[in-house]
This record gives C-alpha cells, sequence and structure tokens, in this order.
C-alpha cells in the first residue's frame, strides 16, 4: 500500500473522529439551534396564529396618526417614563407595536423590553406584553441567548463556529470526487435501515452544507458584534443601536414638535423611504430619531436610512443614509438579512426555514447511525408500505392540533411556557400516530 493511500486514510480518519466529536459533543444544540431558528423566521406569523386579535381581519381606512397612537399607548402606561419607539406593522393586517426598552418588571433581565400592540386604524391598545412572556419571543430568545442572557450569546456564537467546522467537516468526508458524484447522490433503501440513513444524512447535509455555513458565519458576527465592527471598520451599525451623541441644540420652549412633524420633516431628504420606526424624545436634550426604509435596502426590519429631529427647532441634527456607506458599513447591513433570510426574500426565508430543519434532521439521523455502529439499536430492513396508512390518522391528528391551536388563541394573553406545553403535548401525539403506524 503505498505511502499517499495510508496519509489520505490517516486524514480521512482525523476529519471523521473530529466530526463524531462534534456531533456527540455539540450536535444537540446544533439541532436546537436549527429548529428554533427556522421557527422564528415566521414569528410573527406564529404569534398572530397564536394569539389572533393582532391580526386585523378587514382593515379599512386610514391609520390614526402617530401623536393618537402615542397618546393611547401612555394612556395605557402612564406610569413609564423614557422613550417609546413605534413599530409600523409591515402589513396592512398587522398591527403598531410600541417598545419600552427598560420596563420595572424585567428590569435587571438582559433583555426584556414590553411591547404594546395598537391598532392603528382606531388607536386601541390590543395587548401589553413582555419579550420572552410569548412564545415566539420565548422561542426566539432561546435560539439567540439560550435564556441566559449575555453568557448565552457568546455560547451561540461559538456554537456559530462549531457549526461551520462541523458542516465543512461533513464535506470532506462525503467528497468522493468528481467520478463518484452520482454514486454518493444515490439512496439505497434495500440495505438495510442504517445504509439507507447514512444516505439520508450524507445526502441532506450535502444539500444544506453552504445554507449552514452562511448561517453560523452570520450567526457568530450577531453574537460578537465587536468582532464585525473590526472586521468591517465600522461602529454602530447594530440594528438595536441608537445615537445617544445626537443631542437637541435648542432653548426649550412651549412648542415641541409631535411625531407627526417630525416625520414631516425627516422625509424631506427621503421624500419616497417607508416610514419603519420612530422613536421618542427623552428630557429637554433628546431629539426624535426616525427610521425610514429605501427601496433599495435589503433589511426589512431594521433598515438603516435614519433621521435625527430636534424636538424644539425642528432642525435635522443627523442623517444617515445607506447610500453613502463605506463598502464596510455596506457588508456589516448585509449580516442581519443574511441570517434572517429577508436578504432573499420570501423563498430565502423558506430556504433557511428548510435549512434549519435539516439540521434537526442531520442530528437525529447521525444519532442513529452511531447507536447503529455501537450495537445499541439492530439493524433491520427498510419498510416505507405503513406510510401509506397513515395519512388519515395523520391528517386527523393534524386537525384536531389546528382546533386545540385555535381555542388557545382564542383565549390569547397565555405565558409562553403553558402555550409550548400544549402544543408539545399535541406534537407528541401526532408523532405517536405516525410511530404505531410504522411498527405495523
Amino acid at each position: 500500500m503505498s505511502f499517499a493511500i495510508i496519509k489520505a486514510r490517516r486524514g480521512r480518519a482525523a476529519w471523521l473522529k473530529l466530526h463524531l466529536l462534534l456531533a456527540l459533543g455539540a450536535g444537540f444544540l446544533f439541532a436546537l439551534l436549527g429548529l428554533t431558528g427556522s421557527l422564528s423566521i415566521y414569528r410573527e406569523d406564529i404569534d398572530e396564529l397564536l394569539n389572533p386579535r393582532l391580526a386585523i381581519d378587514e382593515p379599512s381606512g386610514d391609520y390614526q396618526t402617530l401623536d393618537k397612537i402615542i397618546t393611547a399607548v401612555r394612556s395605557a402606561h402612564p406610569d413609564r417614563y423614557g422613550a417609546w419607539t413605534l413599530e409600523m406593522p409591515r402589513s396592512p393586517h398587522g398591527m403598531i407595536t410600541a417598545w419600552f426598552d427598560k420596563p420595572r418588571e424585567s428590569y435587571f433581565e438582559w433583555y426584556a423590553p414590553l411591547m404594546v400592540s395598537v391598532n392603528p386604524y382606531t388607536a386601541e391598545v390590543v395587548a401589553s406584553r413582555f419579550w420572552g412572556a410569548t412564545f415566539a419571543t420565548w422561542l426566539l430568545d432561546l435560539h439567540s441567548h439560550l435564556h441566559l442572557g449575555l453568557s448565552g450569546r457568546n455560547t451561540v456564537g461559538v456554537l456559530g463556529l462549531l457549526l461551520m467546522l462541523s458542516a465543512g467537516s461533513g464535506l470532506v468526508l462525503w467528497w468522493p470526487g468528481v467520478k463518484g458524484i452520482i454514486k454518493a447522490l444515490t439512496i439505497r433503501r434495500h440495505s438495510g435501515m442504517l445504509r439507507f440513513a447514512t444516505d439520508l444524512h450524507r445526502m441532506t447535509g450535502f444539500l444544506i452544507a453552504m445554507a449552514l455555513m452562511m448561517l453560523a458565519s452570520t450567526g457568530f458576527l450577531l453574537s460578537y458584534p465587536k468582532t464585525l465592527e473590526k472586521l468591517t471598520g465600522t461602529a454602530g451599525m447594530g440594528h438595536g443601536e441608537d445615537d445617544r451623541t445626537i443631542i437637541s441644540t435648542a432653548v426649550p420652549n412651549n412648542h415641541p414638535l409631535g411625531l407627526e412633524g417630525a416625520e414631516f420633516i425627516a422625509r424631506a431628504p427621503f421624500s419616497r423611504a417607508e416610514l419603519r420606526r420612530i422613536t421618542t424624545p427623552v428630557g429637554d436634550s433628546g431629539v426624535f430619531e426616525i427610521h425610514f426604509r429605501q427601496e433599495y435596502e435589503i433589511n426589512q426590519r431594521h433598515p438603516f436610512t435614519t433621521v435625527w429631529v430636534d424636538r424644539w427647532s425642528g432642525h435635522i441634527q443627523k442623517v444617515r443614509d445607506p447610500a453613502k456607506f463605506s463598502a464596510g458599513q455596506t457588508i456589516a447591513t448585509w449580516i442581519w438579512p443574511l441570517h434572517s433570510g429577508e436578504a432573499l426574500g420570501a423563498t430565502g426565508r423558506l430556504l433557511w426555514f428548510l435549512a434549519g430543519q435539516a439540521l434537526f434532521f442531520l442530528y437525529l439521523s447521525g444519532l442513529f447511525r452511531w447507536l447503529c455502529r455501537r450495537g445499541a439499536i439492530a439493524d433491520r430492513p427498510v419498510n416505507l408500505t405503513p406510510l401509506k396508512d397513515t395519512g388519515f390518522r395523520v391528517m386527523t391528528r393534524a386537525y384536531r392540533l389546528s382546533l386545540m391551536i385555535w381555542r388557545l388563541s382564542i383565549k390569547g394573553g397565555r405565558k409562553a411556557l403553558p402555550q409550548a406545553a400544549a402544543l408539545w403535548r399535541a406534537l407528541t401525539r401526532l408523532l405517536l400516530t405516525v410511530k404505531r403506524s410504522l411498527r405495523n
């Protein structure tokens, strides 16, 4: 046997050991991040599904003025002093969300703002909820921080690096050479469950490897924003940041600007832009911070077009126009939309959703293969015929599940954990139905 062949086998053995160690050591967390991240892509839709009162069935008429909206919010929460940020809905059926960053109830938590949902057509306050107390936000916090605050965010960043290494090692192990690609893409289901699961694992890993690399790398940079700043030579490009150094230079008077007036002035340099957010000033030195989205911006939820307006004089204090960004700043604006999938539109979000679900499947199939190799699970022939008889049972369970979700939603306002527990029980019953059918 030649030295080159021995060296190649040793190299493959090293890659295989690395891939196995990563899977056994962090595979479950990879799967958890994939599952929670894929669901969080549609968190607004999930929130409206669980709370139908947050969706306007038949929108009609014009929005109430921003001043009426903020008046309604402050009337509902008269003892909360500080800045409010109004986030405009992304569809005619959505609510305006008023954000209050540091409520006293969750002041010492890493991130748990108050979210007030307001009907934009009537200025009615529909719901007041805390971040983490709804199923959708609880899920997103689990994905981004593991419910551990800053240490959790750092851990997620490290997991991103490990996931890139795992995906890369998987590609190295899969690569069959140019002549063997066709054979490597073949799924053999007549050679037992072990071979079938192995082929599916390799095929799935090959198909989503590039997506995993993208998600893991952008997730790492979101977890470590200072690293992103050093790489791009930028600062203050986080989607939740504002510029505290911009203050009012005018003398306070009896005629301060309202939100409508501030937006009108801010539109001067961006007449065709879409209003996304507006933050109220705090104290005599505070200024309005108005965020718009221009047509070419890929950031749907957190665009970077920003205007700061003095509340007393009405002067524009500063303008941030992405069209004038440096190359480093432009790169920084792409990180969040690439991670969330919104940079690629509805198709991108769907692809990212499937990639997250597939990551969960990779963990399960890899674990099955490892257990078979160790003799903990016996290999057996592949029998897919019972799947033909599961359709009616699965549809029945799914229908009951949808009814349960609907009943849960009608009650509304529940905490996230009870909702999650109820959904989990229903999903478990659905999976048990499939399992019994497969056994038969």
